[in-house]
Parts: structure tokens; sequence; C-alpha cells
């Protein structure tokens, strides 16, 4: 897999993804890992939330799917953590439409079946607004 992006700014601290999907999930790590992000990926929002109330860690995004198995689902697991960590930015995933005005604040929406590039730009979106990325050839 080959990111073909300028101008995305060092990630620090561990990305979350919660993904019940592994091939999906090992697609969204593989694409954190190629813009320099290190993460932490999980099947379950409640695997998720325990792991990060158990464990001091700078974390700066989390990614989650809306459709999890579990008690928690995407959306709640969003507004958990940012009543905990609101300095953590959010993008949700769902092969479900979801109306924009439901979302959690500050939480970018990502319809499935998204592109690499998709996710490219949500995470830059997210992480270093008023910074811009380009896609080189």
């Amino acid at each position: 897999m080959n990111v073909n992006w300028e101008g995305i700014l060092p990630i620090e601290g561990k990305v979350i993804v919660v993904e019940d999907d592994p091939i999906l999930r090992t697609l969204m790590m593989d694409i954190l890992f190629e813009i320099g992000a290190e993460s932490l990926a999980f099947e379950t929002a409640d695997d998720a939330l325990t792991y990060i109330l158990q464990n001091p860690f700078q974390c700066p995004l989390v990614i989650v799917d809306q459709a999890l198995p579990g008690q928690i689902q995407g959306m709640e697991f969003i507004e958990m953590i940012q009543s905990i960590r609101p300095w953590v930015g959010s993008i949700l995933t769902s092969g479900y439409l979801i109306d924009p005005s439901d979302l959690p604040p500050n939480t970018i929406y990502l319809h499935k079946p998204w592109s690499l590039d998709d996710l490219v730009i949500s995470v830059a979106t997210v992480l270093q607004p008023g910074s811009p990325i380009n896609k080189t050839h």
C-alpha cells in the first residue's frame, strides 16, 4: 500500500480503531501506519473503553464503527470518550446512513464503503485543521 500524501503532520499518541470487521480493522491500521500513526484496534467499543480507562496514554483520535457487537455502539462510545477526554478527535464510520445532526460534536462521519483517500483526508481534517494536505502522484 502506498499512501501518497504530503503535508501530514506527525501524529502523537495512539489512534484507537474500533471495528468488528477484521479486514477493515486491519486495513485502517495499515493506512494509519502508512501516514505515521500508531494505532490500537478493538473489535468492540466495550473493550476499547475498558482499555482506555485502565491505561493512561495519549490518544489524539478514535475511529469507530457505529454498529458493533457488545453493549456500546459507536456514537455512544464517542460521547463517552468526549466526556472524559474532550480533546480527542473522532471519526464515525457506518454502512448505514446517519443523519449528521445526530453525530456527537466535532465528529466526522465516513460512510462505508470509504476509500483510502477518504480516511486519510478525514484523519488530517480532525488532527490538523487548517493545515492542508496534498495528494502526490
